[in-house]
């Protein structure tokens, strides 16, 4: 198999080391629009095997050059090149997965489904955590009932360590922390969707010692297009971000003051976007790169044969020290390589899907394990 990963970031980087794991991928291009220096942990594969090229992925021609060379395509660049790159793959005849989190061009890249389906290959977006694993997970909790009562998703990458005055560090980016804190959330009440505020409805979430209670609240994005699957179907789905008590109500009243607006304002003469001063000050003071770690857990509630229960599974991943890549690298990065392994080897039927809609639960499971990323079932 000869693969191509988008992107030569922590996620991409982590998704290329993934895939050169196996014996059965040939080669690994790795691109992006400048490819700096590799981090220590692809040193053992430079040569034949990995290739690292410049790609600007606005240069369609080149696009379609580098996409015919390879059985599948990961993404792992800005969400707003997915809907092109995909049209892109489909156009050329390859596989293509990308970290998605933006419904809206999810919804774009489903209108490819004919098309994907007639070149015999498959597109699936939003494969990373959130959206992503936490979504084939709760299919897979959904598939354990006759009905669904509700399903709770909580998700959060977090420092080992928390430093006030946030117990946070920047796992992907705060651009991207600052639009989940700023958004209204999607999920289902009362059957229907519906918005909630961003930081709103905390409740506290208990995991094994040492990382104790968290903080859950609302944030955009990670139910994705289930949303829309499940209206009408499901009464309550949600999910909801971890952080360590007390985040939630320093974010909300920064918000609330002002400080994450998108409007420009008079600052002694000059137009300042208070976002874009918070986005630089806090970034970087948030930006530490200490060992991480990644809770997850999903709760569905439902009926099976007459009985009404409760099932939960989690997952808690750390940095890994040996390799320097983080529990973040590792649940995202790892997580679009395995994507891109499934449809390359034909586990992924032609078409569209997002990954609660095609990917086999119980086989994702075990090589998520294989990785060491757990999915374990709570027992009551």
């Amino acid at each position: 198999m000869r693969m191509l990963v988008l992107g030569a970031g922590l996620q991409g980087t982590a998704c290329t080391y993934d895939l050169l794991k196996n014996p059965l991928v040939s080669q690994v291009v790795l691109a992006d629009v400048r490819v700096g220096a590799l981090p220590a942990f692809l040193a053992p594969f430079v040569g034949p095997r990995l290739e690292a090229m410049a790609l600007d992925v606005r240069d369609a021609d080149a696009v379609r050059a580098v996409f015919s060379r390879c059985h599948a395509v990961m993404s792992a660049i800005p969400y707003y090149f997915n809907a092109g790159l995909a049209a892109i793959a489909v156009e050329v005849g390859v596989h293509f997965a990308d970290l998605g989190g933006n419904t809206h061009i999810v919804q774009e890249q489903k209108k490819l489904d004919a098309a994907a389906k007639a070149k015999g290959i498959s597109v699936i977006p939003d494969t990373g955590l959130a959206p992503g694993m936490v979504n084939v997970i709760a299919q897979h909790g959904i598939d354990q009932f006759d009905t669904v009562e509700s399903v709770k998703l909580f998700v959060g990458g977090l420092p080992q360590n928390p430093e006030p005055p946030l117990g946070y560090q920047i796992a992907y980016s705060i651009e991207g922390m600052v639009d989940y804190y700023s958004t209204a959330s999607l999920v289902v009440r009362n059957g229907q969707p519906a918005h909630v505020t961003a930081l709103s409805e905390l409740e506290s979430v208990p995991f094994a010692a040492p990382v104790g209670e968290l903080e859950a609240f609302h944030t955009a994005g990670g139910l994705s297009t289930m949303v829309y699957r499940y209206a009408g179907v499901i009464p309550t789905m949600e999910y909801k971000t971890l952080r360590y008590p007390g985040h939630a109500r320093v974010m909300e009243a920064i918000r609330d003051l002002g400080l994450l607006g998108s409007d420009a304002v008079d600052v002694k003469g000059q137009q300042v976007v208070p976002r874009d001063v918070f986005v630089r000050v806090a970034g970087e003071q948030l930006r530490k790169g200490k060992p991480d770690l990644v809770a997850l857990r999903v709760v569905v509630r439902g009926t099976k044969n007459g009985v009404t229960g409760t099932r939960v599974w989690e997952v808690l991943d750390r940095y890994d020290a040996a390799h320097g890549i983080s529990a973040m690298m590792r649940t995202t990065g790892y997580t679009l390589s395995i994507t891109g392994q499934l449809q390359a080897t034909g586990a992924i039927t032609a078409g569209v899907h997002t990954p609660d809609e095609c990917i086999p639960a119980e086989r994702y499971f075990a090589m998520l394990a294989e990785r060491g990323v757990m999915v374990v079932e709570l027992t009551s």
